[in-house]
């Protein structure tokens, strides 16, 4: 195993490399709620999604300027810290028009704020495609990057989420919501 240097060594408990693709850098960060999948290509995000364990053993310092970005702002957020990700390249290669739209609102919601969905399709000028922007959240390839978790039912419920209703929950309470509103 490669001895890691001491800039290196803060994120030896976080990073699991996976075997490397045709320019693809994969890794996973241990957050406080579980494993994040982060994968990349070149300087471009091209996904961020929890994963129950991490795939391989081997520790690994990232090799790509923008994972090493993307970790950086993930442990200031995970440490409680307002973070804005909007600004990395994300490379979206399968997506409508639709949902690219519904994307571009929730980037906008703040930190510590929620949205409902009938709220996003009222911002699109649709404000009868509730269940089409509720599809469009759902297929957010950026799981904290992209707030999804920030959108909930306009009664107040959860509504759903990739990473399970327990860690939507956790990224609530993080950014400072009572969770028991929120039933």
């Amino acid at each position: 195993m490669k001895k890691l240097n001491p800039s290196e060594q803060m994120h030896d408990q976080r990073l699991r490399e996976l075997p490397d693709g045709i320019g693809i850098s994969n890794f996973c960060y241990e957050s406080p709620i579980g494993w994040i999948d982060i994968i990349a290509e070149g300087n471009d995000l091209l996904r961020t999604t929890f994963s129950e364990e991490p795939l391989f053993d081997s520790l690994s310092p990232p090799a790509a300027p923008v994972v090493v970005e993307v970790i950086e702002r993930l442990d200031r957020y995970f440490a409680a810290a307002p973070v804005n990700f909007s600004d990395i390249p994300m490379q979206l290669t399968h997506k409508t028009d639709f949902q690219e739209h519904v994307w571009h609102i929730i980037d906008q919601i703040p930190y510590g704020e929620v949205r409902s969905y009938l709220w996003i399709a009222e911002q699109m000028g649709k404000p009868k495609s509730v269940r089409g922007v509720g599809n469009a959240v759902g297929a957010n390839p950026f799981s904290i990057l992209r707030p999804c978790h920030r959108v909930i039912r306009s009664n107040g419920t959860l509504g759903g989420y990739g990473g399970g209703l327990d860690r939507k929950r956790q990224l609530l309470a993080l950014e400072g919501h009572d969770t028991e509103k929120f039933k």
